[in-house]
């Protein structure tokens, strides 16, 4: 079932100032923005007839603001379509100081919501703030600015804006425009950097990658699966320190040399220790974190070894928990000299569930990190008689970064 939008909390939050009136032109719900705008509170507004809350600046012998913008909520009335209006000087008062207002300038669009039957049942009233360019304007068109001739001078101030604007729309275009290439270029990088061939070769292994919200396609965190003949195979995840293309590349120098120091090596401790001497002369690997699992199916034995890494987490079919957390060494690099890692073993049953993870699944900024291992502990153990992909979107949704979050994250989820 598709969930529902908060449409209250989409308002509130929207960045164009909006302000929302009955069809008598009193006040009924106003956003955040626009409060900012006009410096008043939900309480200075709501239930005030719009005008009785921005009467036309009383110094000011020119002053139209009221009949214009009167003139376009009545339009909006009568005919049921938007009204745009042209660049309007709409001075506010200033909260505190009874009498002074305020000189802004505004650029207004009155919108229609329709009822059943037709009939406006609210307008949307949304502005931008040109002030600050409009002032500008005149700083910079002086000639522009001629006493008694303030139409010709906002007739040039709107073309100006209009020019502005169009440029704008340009610049957002092409800007929109690197931006998707760039996030087609970092999507094929993304592939080509955690591209598992012998993840083929496991249906009942699912992988989930998702970088930090907000970043491109690529990040510091990794997953991989590697096949070690005749029947044993390798799961890792690890997690460079930083973000973006630079721990990207880093994390695909480490992924790598994981990847192969446990094909030779076949030992997790050994192949982490290459790893730790290797990482000391790659720039930016130091601090990096990763854990090595390697699956015995003929003895069912999980044998591992981790540097500095969350431990994984092996799921009994009746919800109870085991952590992987008796071989836990310093990330790699962070010793001056050279000393084995430690390694465990332990045994599982058929329908034990494996699942190794990077902190943006379980870290949270305002808890400890033991009620995050808690968190997960407890999805896995409730949705464990799912099939391992369905199982790996659950656990995101209930950890709330299923669409990404502040951090990246790296899952593996095996079935064994």
């Amino acid at each position: 079932m598709a969930s529902r939008v908060d449409h209250t909390a989409l308002f509130a939050a929207t960045p164009s100032p909006y302000l929302v009136l009955g069809p008598d032109l009193v006040i009924v719900d106003v956003n955040r923005a626009y409060l900012a705008a006009t410096g008043r509170t939900r309480e200075d507004l709501l239930g005030r007839h719009i005008f009785t809350a921005f009467p036309d600046n009383p110094a000011d012998p020119d002053a139209d603001g009221v009949r214009n913008l009167g003139g376009s909520l009545r339009r909006v009335l009568a005919t049921g379509r938007p009204d745009t209006m042209a660049l309007q000087k709409y001075d506010i008062p200033v909260m505190g100081r009874p009498g002074v207002f305020e000189e802004r300038w505004w650029s207004p669009v009155n919108t229609p919501v329709l009822g059943p039957a037709g009939q406006v049942t609210y307008i949307i009233h949304r502005v931008e703030d040109v002030t600050a360019f409009v002032k500008e304007y005149r700083v910079t068109h002086p000639d522009s600015v001629q006493p008694g001739e303030r139409p010709q001078e906002t007739q040039a101030l709107e073309a100006e804006l209009y020019a502005r604007a169009r440029e704008l729309q340009r610049l957002n275009e092409e800007l929109r425009q690197a931006h998707t290439r760039e996030r087609e270029v970092a999507f094929i990088l993304q592939e080509a950097m955690l591209h598992v061939p012998d993840l083929a070769h496991h249906r009942d292994i699912a992988v989930r990658y998702l970088p930090a919200t907000g970043s491109l396609n690529v990040c510091g965190d990794w997953y991989d699966v590697a096949d070690i003949p005749p029947d044993r195979f390798a799961v890792a995840v690890g997690d460079v320190i930083g973000h973006g293309l630079e721990a990207a590349a880093v994390m695909g120098m480490l992924r790598s040399a994981l990847s192969a120091a446990i094909r030779a090596l076949e030992r997790p401790a050994q192949a982490l220790e290459v790893l730790g001497l290797y990482a000391r002369c790659v720039e930016g690997a130091l601090g990096t974190t990763a854990v090595k699992a390697v699956v015995d199916m003929r003895s069912r034995l999980i044998t591992y070894s981790s540097a500095g890494h969350l431990p994984p987490m092996l799921i009994h079919p009746d919800g109870s928990c085991e952590l992987l957390d008796q071989a836990t060494d310093p990330p790699l690099g962070v010793r001056p000299y050279h000393v084995p890692r430690p390694q465990a073993s332990l045994a599982y049953k058929p329908g034990d569930t494996l699942v190794l993870y990077t902190d943006g699944l379980i870290e949270r900024r305002d808890q400890d990190i033991d009620v995050g291992l808690n968190q997960l502990a407890h999805v896995l153990g409730e949705f464990n008689h799912l099939g391992t992909e369905q199982l790996a979107d659950t656990v995101l949704a209930r950890l709330g970064v299923a669409s990404g979050g502040l951090d990246d994250v790296a899952l593996i989820v095996v079935r064994l």
